[in-house]
This record gives structure tokens, sequence and C-alpha cells, in this order.
């Protein structure tokens, strides 16, 4: 069976427990990169006026105003103030825009690329030097959380850049743990399902037949997000299984590319047809596997899905 990438209805407003567990991470994580001191990383600047600094220089030293005000979401007055505070310590010169002169521009003088260098250097540093104190496995777990933090709340500056590659250690692991998470979140899918799910893991590892079966791992912006595998069903006749989007990295296409993937691999190989089994509520894979030309044929009741009123489909397409 191949599993599919529909979004989950929204949950509801974040209870007591769980906006206590954010608060306790803001206070660690605020303390841990030394945001409470005076000044941001043992500048004369607070971290609100070194985030200006970096995000002019970030632009070739030099932003439109109106730029940084929706990038940081800040008062107008506010940032107007701390502008011109900048001017008079010689930071910055503010200028009309050459291509509209009723937008202005704000440039970094020597001293404020001086300053923007600082916290670069800085920063690097200092992080460097907490990651050093973790193992790699640590570090890229860090990576990893940090990377689904972002995509969760919506970061407008995340790449969203997908990338797929072949499996390393622990990722059949982590196949397996988000099919069972995902799906007994989404779809109340038990012990059955993750048996089920384990069974193709482990049987695919068995087989190593990695001339005619291949899994893929999907990473958006460096964190995995998905997975796939194509295994031999017959020897003319290859079989999708356990595709999975994580909800945080839905939309970004990441599931189409894997499906295509997998299609690709399954006719270099020289399979003549290629299936899958899916579930009917599963509306979202159904559309990635029909763009890629896949025929419903058949459907059925599947003990696997515990729950519910949806039915186990099968689709075929020859290659």
């Amino acid at each position: 069976m191949a599993e599919g990438t529909d979004t989950a209805k929204a949950g509801a407003r974040g209870n007591g427990d769980e906006v206590t567990a954010v608060r306790a991470f803001n206070r660690f994580y605020t303390k841990e990169i030394g945001l409470l001191g005076r000044g941001f990383m043992g500048t004369p600047y607070t971290l609100t006026e070194a985030r200006i600094i970096w995000e002019i220089g970030r632009t070739r030293g030099a932003a439109e105003v109106a730029d940084i005000r929706r990038t940081l979401e800040l008062d107008p007055g506010y940032l107007s103030r701390i502008l011109a505070g900048f001017a008079r310590r010689g930071l910055v010169v503010r200028e009309r825009s050459r291509e509209d002169g009723r937008r202005q521009v704000v440039r970094l003088s020597g001293s404020g690329r001086a300053a923007f260098r600082s916290f670069d250097r800085r920063s690097s540093a200092e992080l460097g030097e907490l990651l050093d104190r973790h193992t790699e496995v640590e570090r890229q777990s860090l990576v990893e959380a940090m990377g689904e933090i972002r995509a969760i709340l919506g970061d407008p500056e995340r790449e969203r850049r997908h990338e797929l590659r072949g499996p390393e250690p622990g990722d059949h692991g982590w196949v397996l743990e988000r099919h069972a998470a995902v799906y007994s979140q989404e779809r109340r899918w038990g012990e059955a399902f993750e048996a089920y799910c384990g069974q193709v893991i482990v049987d695919f590892l068995s087989r190593d037949d990695r001339g005619r079966e291949r899994c893929w791992i999907a990473e958006l912006d460096g964190v995995r997000c998905g997975s796939i595998y194509c295994t031999r069903r017959t020897e003319d006749v290859a079989q999708v299984r356990l595709l999975l989007v994580d909800p945080w990295a839905r939309g970004c296409g990441a599931g189409a590319a894997l499906a295509d993937a997998c299609v690709e691999f399954a006719r270099e190989a020289g399979y003549r047809q290629i299936m899958l089994f899916t579930n009917s509520s599963l509306t979202s894979a159904r559309r990635i596997y029909e763009a890629l030309g896949f025929e419903f044929r058949a459907e059925q009741p599947e003990d696997i899905f515990e729950g519910g009123d949806s039915v186990g489909q099968e689709f075929w397409l020859s290659l």
C-alpha cells in the first residue's frame, strides 16, 4: 500500500500544557543563546537594533525602510526612531530611492558594515561553540527539529527546497515511526497498520535487491519530510510502498517528486507494470497517482485500516 499526503484538519486551540511547554522552551532558548544580557552578544546594541543592522547588511548594505518594517513587523515610528539613532551614530545613511522618490533607502556606512561583520562573526563563533559540545547525531536532530519549528510556524524566509536521496542509517526506523504517528493521529489507524508498515520495511531490507528495489527519502530545506519504496511484486510488476509526506511539509511538491522517482526507477529496472494499494480516504495521494497515469482497478475492505468506512484501493500503471 502507498500512503497518502492529505492534510489533517486543524486542531483545537493550544491547550495549557502546550502553551506551558512553548513558554518553557522560549525561556531556555533565549538564555542559552545569550539574549538576556544588556546588549546583543556583548555589543552595545539591543537585539532589535542588531537585527535591523543585519537585515540591511544581508542585502548588500542597503535596504528599503518599508521592506525592513514589513520583514520584522515593526511599528513605523519605532523603526524610524532607531534609524534616526543609527544615523546620529554614523552607522547608516538615509536617502530616497532612485527608482521611486517616495520610498526611503537606508545604507550601512563603514562603521555600520563593521558592526554587521562583527555580529556575523560572533554569532557563528558562539553557536559553533554551542554545537561543538554535542555529537553529530545530536546536532542533526537539533537542525531537523529547528527546521520543523520554522515550517510549522510558517517562517516566510525558509527556502522550501525539496530534494530526494537514498536511505541512510536510521532512515527506515524514521519511516516506520512517522507512518505510525501520522496515521494514528490523522486516521486513527493503530497497531495493525504499524505492523504492516514494519513488515514492508523488514522485507525490503531482507531482500536487499538494489537492482530492482529502491527507497527514497525526501528532504525539505535539509530536513527529512517524506518517503517512498519501490518493491518487486513479481518479475514483471513493481509495487509502490509507504509513500508519506509529513504534515508540516505538505504542499511543497515532495509527494509528486517521490512518486515520479518511483515510477521512473520501475521503468528503468525493466518492469512492465507498477501497482499500489492505497486508502479511499487519501484523496490527495490519489491525485498524485492519477497525474502519473495510474488507473483505479479494484477496492475492498482491509483489516489494517481500523475504524471508519474507508476501504483499500488498487491502482495500476503500464510502463
